[in-house]
């Protein structure tokens, strides 16, 4: 028999070399993948869309249901409203310390609350400012207007500061003609 055994030998710094080269060329696939997919076009939300309006439609078509409440009537009134798109925010002092409030709006619609430049030592001291501000934005991304926010006994008064903040920030972003 004329069998003829090939022994390769591959040396270790080969390996890592192919190895290296490998990685490379798969992180250059990406970038170029991510450079060059078609964009996600971001479309502003309108007037029709968005649950509170269907909610707004359903109960507007229907004049016999007398379901009438002001919480819709609220609603149709804030969505004509129309902002400044753009991010506004309002220092709040506590203590001694000053804490940014962060508000997004598009045009129609708030879109994030945040605080900024919460320090550790002042989330110690006001423990209820974040859990508050949790529950009035998760409120206020749901459709409810600002006048409407509802908020416990136990933290009325952090509640009450941050939606002055919030509302200070939002008339910053009504067009001129309408700040009263």
């Amino acid at each position: 028999m004329n069998s003829k055994t090939k022994i390769v030998v591959l040396k270790l710094k080969e390996l890592i070399y192919l190895g290296i080269f490998v990685a490379l060329c798969l992180i250059l696939i990406v970038l170029l993948w991510i450079a060059f997919r078609p964009k996600e076009t971001i479309s502003t939300p309108n007037t029709d869309s968005g649950p509170s309006q269907e909610l707004d439609t359903d109960s507007l078509s229907d004049p016999n249901s007398g379901n009438t409440s002001n919480s819709l009537q609220g609603n149709l009134t804030d969505s004509e409203v129309s902002y400044i798109p753009g991010i506004y925010s309002t220092a709040l002092v506590l203590g001694n310390q000053t804490v940014d409030m962060e508000v997004v709006v598009d045009r129609t619609l708030i879109t994030s609350v945040r605080l900024v430049n919460l320090d550790e030592a002042v989330a110690t001291m006001y423990p209820l400012l974040e859990p508050a501000l949790e529950a009035i934005s998760t409120q206020l991304y749901d459709g409810i207007p600002l006048e409407q926010v509802s908020y416990g006994e136990e933290n009325k008064y952090t509640s009450q500061i941050l939606l002055n903040a919030i509302e200070e920030s939002l008339s910053k972003a009504l067009p001129k003609q309408e700040v009263q």
